[in-house]
């Protein structure tokens, strides 16, 4: 077979009209010609996630695969982690067995943190041996992301012994030090540390950059970066890469790392940096096995119509067209749903929060729409009944719970947050970075019930209730994370239940849920809360929700 397009070169940074013929899934030959027809568009390597989190877009990797090669994406960078907290090695082994069902090129890693911290309860543990034994499996190709970084600078044992054995095996190791800086920051990445994505401004992206760090710009449909970050593709172009980090459907529907191409080119970065950033840079870093567009090279590329919206008219993966002017050509796979789901229904008592001391004030987690990171505020609520502190709505203070969902009977850890602006009702998600037990944030205790044992009925999933009998259920029957349903419907369905928490419940973010999962998170600044309790991770310790007295 042969094609015809101005062929986009990145090892030589020159475009020419080309005829390119592929023979056994691979390029036989590429031959420059004089002339191209007016619609023959350009030919370029296929676009590769550096770092994402396949179970965010709520879809299996085969589903995942279905929609992400409409957008020219040939190969992604996984790191199965959220399905390992739940489920374990046969979490990793679901994700592998999957994937291995699919034509895109995932390459998945080995978790580092299962569980995340000891300051929360996982449905699995992944110690030392088990990661070493995943390692040592040929699909697995390089440790997963070092969030531990506590660990790290006081050299753990375990933490340390897994990083060894990545080492011993020739694998990379990607870094997780969000807002790390200065000497810890040397210490951090001198343990043989390569990567991070968790740069929030420029100044540390550019202070890594220095040490030699690979930055990911990270754009996914919470933590947004691009903008702060995007400088460092002219300033240090040849350790840059692209990532999404968390996907949820609605925004895949939209796009994917053409979408950060498109954006970098139009504020000015070199084309030939860019799809290197994008298209280059994470096939050598990780040693994948995806064509660079030379002769030679298994058969990866993408077509575009131009080298400025870079809007995908073919995707092609081993030789064969995966996706064509906005359509997949990938089958639908049946795909079986483990899990692992002990939670029990919970009455509004449940969620209560007692006042303790006579003249305290309130510590708060303050949500920043965009951003994971959060912020720890004062304040204190207008209500309190029967010495039980009751949310404020005209204040924006609500209710924050976390339930454990791998125990049938376990109570919620209960504290306040601000930034949803929700005027009635509660959300709940068993999508809760990274153990994945239920958080809720909602305006009352009945409210925040209602929404749990939504999620709990459904085994998983994301809920909404506007606190007067009309709640809303998306279920996640795969380790109450991923659906086993049709991609673009269940983008479908996510946009709608979204759209009704933003004009019913009032809520001001732009992704609510994506959002909400993060909260739970104990390894990203400032102040979470897992189902153990209020969690300060500056202090990487656990506080009390009143401040004190006065």
């Amino acid at each position: 077979m042969t094609l015809s397009a101005n062929l986009v070169d990145l090892h030589e940074r020159r475009i020419y009209p080309a005829e390119i013929t592929l023979e056994n899934g691979r390029i036989l030959q590429i031959r420059a010609v004089d002339h191209l027809p007016a619609d023959a568009g350009y030919i370029l390597p296929g676009f590769v996630d550096a770092h994402v989190h396949i179970e965010s877009s709520m879809l299996p990797p085969t589903e995942f695969a279905r929609m992400a090669v409409v957008h020219g994406t040939v190969a992604t960078v996984s790191d199965p982690h959220e399905i390992a907290n739940v489920l374990g090695n046969e979490g990793v082994a679901f994700m592998l067995e999957d994937a291995a069902r699919s034509p895109l090129k995932f390459c998945f890693g080995a978790p580092s943190c299962v569980p995340a911290t000891s300051f929360e309860t996982a449905g699995a543990i992944l110690d030392a041996s088990d990661v070493e034994k995943l390692l040592q499996n040929p699909a697995i190709g390089y440790l997963s992301e070092m969030m531990n970084f506590p660990g790290v600078l006081h050299q753990d044992a375990e933490v340390m012994a897994k990083i060894a054995a990545a080492h011993r095996l020739g694998k990379p190791v990607d870094g997780h030090a969000p807002g790390l800086r200065g000497e810890e920051a040397r210490r951090y990445f001198a343990a043989g540390i390569t990567t991070d994505h968790e740069c929030f401004s420029y100044e540390e992206g550019r202070e890594k950059a220095q040490l030699g760090v690979n930055i990911l710009i990270r754009e996914g449909s919470a933590a947004r970066n691009f903008e702060a970050l995007w400088p460092l593709l002219n300033e240090f172009p040849a350790q840059v890469m692209l990532c999404s980090d968390d996907k949820h459907p609605d925004d895949l529907v939209k796009g994917h790392i053409n979408q950060l191409v498109a954006r970098a080119v139009a504020l000015g970065c070199d084309l030939f940096d860019t799809l290197r950033a994008a298209c280059i840079h994470p096939v050598e870093h990780y040693r994948l096995p995806v064509g660079q567009l030379r002769e030679g090279d298994p058969a990866d590329f993408v077509r575009v119509d131009d080298l400025k919206e870079f809007h995908v008219l073919e995707t092609w993966i081993d030789g064969e067209k995966v996706a064509e002017n906005g359509a997949t050509l990938l089958p639908r796979l049946s795909v079986a749903a483990p899990n692992q789901f002990l939670a029990k229904p919970r009455k509004a008592a449940d969620f209560q929060l007692f006042k303790q001391l006579k003249a305290a004030k309130l510590r708060i987690i303050q949500v920043f729409d965009g951003e994971i990171v959060t912020g720890e505020a004062e304040g204190s609520v207008s209500e309190i009944r029967d010495g039980q502190y009751l949310p404020d709505v005209s204040q924006d203070i609500l209710y924050i719970a976390v339930l454990n969902r791998y125990t049938a009977d376990a109570k919620p850890a209960v504290g306040f947050v601000r930034g949803f602006g929700l005027k009635c009702g509660a959300l709940a998600s068993s999508v809760a970075h990274d153990s994945h037990n239920i958080v809720a944030v909602g305006t009352s205790d009945e409210a925040v019930a209602e929404a749990v044992n939504a999620v709990i009925q459904a085994k998983g999933g994301i809920a909404a209730t506007n606190g007067t009998g009309d709640t809303r259920v998306l279920p996640l029957p795969i380790a109450g994370l991923m659906s086993q349903s049709d991609g673009w419907q269940l983008a479908g369905e996510y946009s709608r239940l979204d759209g009704w928490v933003k004009a019913e419940l009032g809520c001001l973010l732009r992704a609510p849920f994506m959002s909400l999962s993060f909260l739970a998170l104990p390894v990203i600044p400032k102040l979470k809360i897992t189902d153990l309790g209020l969690f300060d991770v500056d202090r990487f310790g656990f506080v009390g929700v009143e401040l004190g007295e006065g």
